[in-house]
């Protein structure tokens, strides 16, 4: 059992008197620390958090937290899972067993398997492939081989397939987050499987640990006013992120979003995701690359791509799959009635257009407003010059 001091009751009560006295909650905490009682620590630390997000010695106890709460399970005592469901709080699936090492892969795609995204590969040779090929030269420079680096754009446009590749590039490993991987779990769990999945990718450096749909699990915290189990996971990544550019060279931290506009300002400062690189919908070259993959090993006739790459514009990768599979279900559908295989033909891709659409719209709509209103410190400036490219603004 925990160790049940006096002097806690008073503390709580004294807290419950003047909940938003700061020093006395984060006194309250490390006590509760101190006594084996990590998850109730974390309840009031996370309470000091969400009235002041950047104060330092919440941050550094909220790492001890974590810490504690990432070691072998202590005797049972405070049960957190049915105070959560007593207070009401989101009902998460049970957390897996162990989701961190064997998640860890060796890509066996590199930068040289990306079709097009010229301007991508350039971005990611100075941010993180020339340092690693001459780390005595980045030495020089003060450069570290560490660091994070935030890909954006349209959904379904390659973010993920070039984290992957630049892993391969590196010859590192690759841990991919998703964002059910931390937060289908209970309180206090949460905070523990993102830990474990950073001592993961430092237990296997080089490794490049990739958090997809960042903006979802690094949400801003001025949004989550009523979320405080959430705004403590943000919380935990931030201190996370800044172990990583302290002491953990060749653990690469990237992260996809569609909406780099909603994620939290403290995750874009220096040594945290402080490069952004814009992933476009494909480009010509890249369209046509994609539409061959696609039609690969399928019966096809006489197919005119440059035609189709000119039908295509604004196409993300999903959607030009989606094209290629619509096509192909016409043709299949005609073979069966005929009795005979009949190949994929230009009247397939036609009748298909007609039915599919570039799913890229209503991003592009939404950037041209952030670019438009939102861009005071020119971070969407290779966005806007994009847009102005493309006459959309």
């Amino acid at each position: 059992m925990h160790d049940s001091a006096p002097h806690l009751d008073g503390l709580l009560a004294a807290v419950a008197a003047s909940p938003d006295d700061v020093s006395l909650r984060l006194h309250l905490a490390e006590e509760l620390l101190a006594h084996g009682r990590a998850a109730q620590a974390l309840e009031h630390c996370s309470a000091v958090l969400s009235l002041r997000p950047e104060h330092a010695r919440g941050l550094e106890l909220l790492s001890a937290i974590t810490a504690a709460m990432a070691a072998p399970p202590a005797p049972p005592g405070f049960d957190w899972t049915r105070a959560e469901r007593e207070v009401g709080g989101p009902e998460p699936v049970a957390p897996r067993g162990d989701p961190v090492t064997e998640d860890v892969a060796e890509p066996r795609v590199t930068l040289a398997d990306v079709a097009g995204m010229e301007q991508v590969k350039k971005r990611l040779e100075v941010a993180f492939l020339g340092p690693m090929r001459r780390p005595d030269m980045a030495a020089a420079f003060g450069k570290s081989t560490s660091g994070g680096l935030l890909l954006y754009g349209p959904p379904g446009c390659g973010k993920t397939y070039v984290a992957r590749a630049l892993a391969g590039q590196l010859g590192a490993k690759f841990l991919a987050v998703g964002i059910t991987d931390v937060l289908d779990a209970y309180v206090g769990d949460r905070e523990r499987h993102l830990a474990e999945m950073f001592a993961a990718a430092r237990r296997d450096a080089p490794c490049v640990l990739f958090f997809d749909e960042v903006d979802a699990l690094g949400q801003k915290r001025s949004h989550l006013k009523h979320d405080s189990w959430l705004r403590t996971v943000v919380n935990t990544l931030l201190t996370e992120m800044d172990s990583v550019r302290e002491r953990n060279d060749g653990v690469f931290v990237l992260g996809a979003t569609n909406h780099p506009w909603d994620v939290d300002t403290a995750l874009r400062r220096p040594g945290r995701f402080d490069r952004m690189v814009l992933v476009l919908p494909p480009d010509a070259t890249a369209r046509a690359a994609l539409l061959r993959l696609r039609l690969a090993d399928r019966p096809r006739g006489d197919l005119d791509i440059d035609r189709l790459v000119s039908f295509t514009q604004d196409f993300s990768g999903a959607d030009l799959a989606h094209l290629v599979d619509s096509a192909a279900e016409l043709a299949l559908a005609d073979s069966m009635v005929r009795g005979e295989v009949r190949p994929i033909a230009m009247d397939d891709f036609a009748a298909a257009l007609r039915e599919v659409k570039p799913s890229c719209g209503p991003w592009l709509q939404t950037a041209r407003n952030v670019t438009t209103f939102g861009n005071t410190d020119g971070s969407y400036d290779d966005l806007r010059a994009y847009l102005k490219q493309r006459r959309l603004l």
